[in-house]
């Protein structure tokens, strides 16, 4: 079941309406934060060691894989 988000939030709606919408939309979001904080702060940290800030277009390096096998297929 899809439902777009022109069903759930149509145009047209009041200004006190909208700010009804983004509270719950905050207090929604900040309670979910609090309870995964702890993941969100790792996952965050990972994503720091993915980019040079000096060097943003440069790809990091890739971790060493498995050495390929030399054995030749018949």
């Amino acid at each position: 079941m899809n439902i777009g988000f022109d069903t759930l939030f149509p145009d047209g709606i009041t200004d006190e309406a909208a700010a009804a919408i983004r509270a719950l939309l905050n207090e929604f979001l900040f309670a979910r934060e609090g309870s995964y904080f702890a993941q969100l702060r790792r996952h965050h940290a990972r994503q720091l060691d993915l980019v040079d800030p000096e060097a943003p277009w440069r790809s990091p390096p890739k971790p060493p894989g498995k050495p390929k096998s030399r054995r030749k297929s018949r």
